[in-house]
């Protein structure tokens, strides 16, 4: 029998503790006493409020370096993933950074979702797993030059204890109810903002569809992505991980993205990175491909659409890349002046003449490959 490393004990108690709290005491309380808006308005505005940091602040700007943040931003984020209680953003943004790296490898991946839900929900927390690697950031050499992470990293515990118990505390003195708003933002907070961040590690890696790579387990997930703040597209994430959004269309929910948006509005974060559009479509054409071609082996009177659904990713994969080189040289010539207009009218009509074709044969792909997507 392998004998597994000793328990995390001060984990094991904050997990259970509040637990206990949010569970059992807190409807306990609520029953007996009752509880008022300014209950349910704060406890909105500081779940909010932790899984926006950890969202923005701790994995996409931190753990990928997507965007580039004000100091004011970057603060706030800070002060937001102590209240959340998930580690420093050094500590937290180097584990992520090594579960990308290894993703699924069961040796080195911190909450390889292949060890099961449980290890990868919240398991991989309560014992001694990473002991030798636990205090190494040598994967985080340009965020020990944040002045703000440093800061947070070194003051983790006292940020901790003055977020989870001073805000409850004070909000408590302010609306005459103490107790209720430890109860309400103290536990009840706390739980939901662990189990619905830890979902990502653990049901965002089992639950979905993978329309961008089957190369790992991560999920795409609508439903996660409204209780994570956008953090479900997790299958997109895998691949295209520099990408500052986790939803690319406009209908996808991911309020962070929006947020980080704003925020590139109002001066307070720039350069955003995007994955470049021709390879977000390459990625989905091939994982279609594959589907097809999956589907098809299984039923031998289908062999000869093998080589037509072949022809038809040849071909639409041949329209992808002309359509964006052609784009490309549209936005270019809007850029150059010295390009005459009618040169520019010329190229143009040809942009437009290769994004029908385009266009065509992207929807003759889909419909072929619908059935099996």
């Amino acid at each position: 029998m392998v004998k597994k490393p000793p328990l995390i004990w001060l984990n094991v108690m904050i997990f259970s503790l509040s637990f206990i709290l949010a569970a059992f005491v807190a409807p306990w309380y609520g029953w007996q006493l009752g509880y008022g808006w300014e209950h349910l308005f704060w406890l909105v505005v500081c779940f909010s409020f932790c899984n926006l940091s950890i969202t923005i602040g701790y994995h996409r700007l931190w753990s990928h370096k997507t965007f580039e943040a004000h100091w004011l931003l970057r603060l706030l984020c800070a002060l937001g993933g102590a209240f959340a209680l998930q580690n420093s953003a050094l500590h937290w943004a180097s584990d992520h950074r090594v579960h990308h790296k290894f993703v699924d490898q069961n040796e080195k991946d911190p909450y390889s979702a292949k060890r099961g839900f449980w290890y990868s929900h919240m398991g991989w927390m309560l014992r001694n797993y990473n002991q030798d690697r636990y205090s190494d950031y040598s994967n985080c050499r340009d965020l020990q030059k944040d002045k703000i992470v440093m800061w947070q990293h070194h003051y983790y515990v006292p940020l901790a204890i003055v977020m989870n118990i001073g805000v409850p505390l004070f909000l408590g003195w302010w609306y005459q109810d103490i107790l209720g708003m430890l109860l309400i933002v103290g536990a009840v907070r706390l739980v939901l903002n662990h189990h619905t961040t830890f979902f990502i590690n653990s049901l965002a890696h089992i639950w979905g569809k993978q329309p961008y790579t089957n190369k790992n387990t991560a999920r795409d997930n609508g439903i996660l992505a409204f209780f994570t703040f956008g953090e479900g597209y997790h299958n997109y994430h895998h691949i295209f991980e520099n990408d500052y959004r986790n939803g690319i269309y406009w209908w996808q929910y991911d309020p962070s993205k929006w947020i980080i948006k704003l925020c590139a509005w109002l001066g307070l974060a720039k350069k955003l990175r995007i994955a470049p559009p021709l390879k977000i479509e390459k990625a989905r054409a091939e994982m279609r491909l594959q589907l097809a071609q999956a589907h098809l082996s299984q039923k031998p009177q289908l062999q000869n659409m093998f080589a037509h659904v072949q022809h038809e990713f040849d071909a639409f994969i041949e329209e992808l890349h002309e359509y964006y080189d052609i784009k490309k040289q549209l936005l270019e010539s809007k850029a150059n002046s010295a390009i005459k207009s009618y040169e520019r009218s010329l190229l143009k009509i040809r942009y437009l003449q290769v994004k029908r074709r385009f266009q065509e044969t992207k929807h003759r792909w889909t419909l072929i490959t619908k059935q099996y997507a």
